[in-house]
């Protein structure tokens, strides 16, 4: 095959020298196909990255993992490309276990089409599909599924928190205590098969299947409680819930413009203005949060529509992982519905529920500011933390992101910290999985000793179908399909 995606040349002492032609990329790669793609951020920037795979012809001026730069040449009209610096990574030791080139271009939009179109431009060699790098680290077991995972999660990390969580992953936490359970596993299985074949002929020790019993009771203990975590690696990666609710004009949309710094939600004096749930996502103190604005709750002056809102704001509310219940230091005068309604006072009893008592800055000028609010709070039974407020003056407003970022950090963030939590819920199903298998192990007894071997068994297959060591071909595909293209 005589087509040249183009040559990287260095210029020496010896002057100018092909440094790695990529001649015959496809008709040296007998395996799999020979790819590329763009691997940093489409658009406009000083530098992109041309990742290709493929069983390359191995050069022994080529050193592997340093950096060369030369010129880029078109395979076919020999026109320059581009002077860039290119990187190559022979197979095992890659990000794929192939063979890979990386080409450092410059970052703009007709450099980088121009060198995708030349190795477009060879025949069956083609732009990867969306995650294919990473699939063939899968498949050539530099990767396992939990790994990737958590590749899939580092590149889509919005926070610190989400950052350093996803690290762990990526780095084999979660992968080194599952395939430890595995491998725990696949020795009992061992024990109680040995005791099913040689028992009879007292080739086997006294005691062996009780010891078996215990030790799977004990790893079953050491799964219940990795799954008895609150849920709290799944809340860090996915962001903990905040709903915001109250009254009409009590602040709540222009709470969440501030915390958004942005105008998400309508703010009017009118009452019932939103009516739907409206959500933003922010970083807090390093922690993801998922804002939540709702309806205003009030029993008399709402539409069917409105009350469909404030039936989805109650039900929101419920759901959160944390509250804010808004409230005006300056009530207007007669009943307050809010707190009255048995159904919406109830949502103060939830934990991680906080009331922030808005527009203080409207209170007489002497007032004692922390008087008055505590006042406010005896004068209608409310024991949670109150935090006064202003969103005009924005008064307050460094203690209540201090008391949500605390409570997210001792409540979520600490307990991760110590331990790899879960963060998928598909792990938490296959755990439950194997749980199941081991309660029905320990049902057993020494006369039931093949059916309890069998429960070992589905224990350590419901195991590995977390780290991908059993067949997980639609996994595969939803997982990889989140992956950027050159992934």
């Amino acid at each position: 095959m005589n087509a040249i995606v183009g040559r990287i040349w260095t210029v020496g002492v010896g002057g100018r020298r092909p440094l790695i032609p990529l001649r015959r990329l496809s008709a040296t790669s007998r395996v799999q196909d020979t790819i590329f793609a763009l691997s940093s951020h489409p658009g406009k920037a000083a530098i992109a990255i041309v990742r290709v795979l493929a069983r390359m012809v191995r050069a022994k001026t080529v050193r592997p993992r340093y950096a060369h730069v030369g010129k880029i040449v078109h395979p076919r009209s020999g026109e320059v490309l581009d002077r860039g610096v290119s990187v190559w990574f022979p197979g095992p030791r890659s990000y794929t276990g192939e063979d890979m080139l990386e080409l450092h271009v410059h970052g703009g939009t007709a450099v980088v089409s121009s060198v995708l179109a030349a190795l477009g431009a060879i025949a069956q060699v083609r732009m990867a599909e969306a995650g294919e790098f990473s699939r063939r680290a899968f498949d050539n077991d530099k990767l396992d599924l939990t790994a990737l995972e958590g590749v899939a999660d580092l590149i889509n990390a919005e926070t610190e928190a989400q950052r350093r969580l996803a690290v762990r992953q990526a780095h084999g936490e979660l992968f080194e205590m599952y395939e430890g359970w595995r491998a725990a596993l696949v020795r009992l299985r061992a024990q109680a098969e040995a005791y099913i074949d040689f028992a009879e002929e007292e080739a086997i020790e006294d005691g062996v299947y009780a010891r078996v019993c215990a030790d799977a009771g004990a790893l079953a203990s050491r799964i219940r409680a990795h799954l008895d975590d609150g849920r709290q690696g799944e809340i860090l990666r996915n962001g903990v819930a905040l709903s915001i609710v109250g009254p009409p004009n009590s602040g709540k949309s222009t709470l969440l413009n501030k915390l958004a710094q942005r105008q998400v939600a309508i703010v009017s004096p009118i009452a019932g203005t939103t009516r739907d749930i409206v959500e933003t996502t922010l970083d807090i103190g390093g922690y993801p949060l998922v804002v939540r604005d709702t309806a205003g709750l009030r029993d008399a002056g709402a539409d069917v529509i409105e009350r469909e809102g404030i039936r989805r704001a109650v039900t929101a509310a419920r759901e959160a992982d944390i509250r804010i219940c808004m409230a005006d230091a300056l009530p207007a005068a007669g009943p307050e519905p809010f707190w009255a309604n048995a159904e919406w006072r109830a949502l103060l009893d939830l934990p991680h529920t906080f009331v922030v008592l808005n527009k203080v800055d409207t209170l007489p000028p002497a007032s004692d500011i922390r008087g008055a609010v505590e006042a406010w709070a005896r004068a209608r039974g409310i024991g949670n933390r109150v935090v006064p407020l202003s969103c005009a003056s924005m008064f307050g407003w460094d203690a209540l992101m201090r008391l949500l970022a605390d409570d997210i950090r001792q409540s979520w963030a600490a307990g991760a910290a110590l331990h790899m939590p879960l963060t998928k819920a598909r792990h938490r199903q296959h755990l439950q999985q194997c749980l199941r298998h081991l309660d029905e192990f320990a049902r057993t007894d020494e006369a039931s000793v093949v059916l309890g071997a069998e429960e070992l068994r589905a224990a350590g297959n419901a195991l590995a179908r977390i780290t991908g060591k059993l067949g997980l071909e639609d996994v595969l595909d939803a997982l990889f399909s989140q992956f950027c293209i050159g992934k």
